[in-house]
């Protein structure tokens, strides 16, 4: 079975099809149909409205269904935020490398002089699943729970990764092992 998971990120892609490919699922980005659409605004409040128009449009676009997700970051602290803004929180850096140093380097800003116990935050992914007509077939949401420490660790994972520890493994997301983290993300 194929799934076409609408993304361009790369380190997404790796992650589906590390979770998904021993189940015989053949997980298809958009780079490896050689698609060129062009990527939909997110204007949702949430990550399951954000993940709903991103599949309804590359499914329109593509004329299969899709996979699209919304994910990103919320810390206790800031009221939530980064949330829906996680991959462009800082606004700066031309490549996905240096928007996550920039996003990394702003979030670490926020919280300095916070106290640890009050850095509580969550990875959220919301999952939809639509086809080309705009009908939804599926939708989820899932949470992995950490705290934010104060200078980054680990070279597994991308995005906020080596920020998020998380207590019970006694190290952050990125310092695990890749299969760890597939299971608890």
């Amino acid at each position: 079975m194929d799934l076409v998971v609408a993304t361009g990120n790369p380190h997404k892609i790796e992650e589906i099809r590390a979770i998904l490919g021993p189940h015989g699922v053949r997980v298809l980005g958009l780079d490896d149909l050689g698609a060129s659409v062009p990527e939909p605004d997110e204007p949702g409040a949430t990550f399951e409205e954000n993940a709903a128009i991103k599949a309804r449009a590359y499914a329109a676009a593509l004329g299969r269904a899709v996979l699209a997700d919304d994910s990103g970051l919320e810390v206790d602290a800031l009221g939530g935020r980064p949330g829906v803004h996680s991959a462009r929180y800082a606004g700066t850096g031309s490549t996905r490398e240096e928007r996550d140093a920039a996003n990394n380097a702003k979030l670490l800003r926020e919280l300095s002089g916070v106290p640890m116990a009050q850095r509580t935050a969550r990875f959220v992914c919301a999952i939809c699943v639509a086809t080309p007509d705009g009908r939804v077939l599926a939708t989820s949401r899932g949470t992995f729970d950490g705290v934010i420490i104060e200078a980054a660790r680990g070279t597994h994972g991308f995005g906020y990764d080596p920020l998020l520890h998380v207590p019970e493994a006694g190290c952050t997301s990125a310092e695990l092992d890749p299969a760890e983290k597939n299971r608890r993300s």
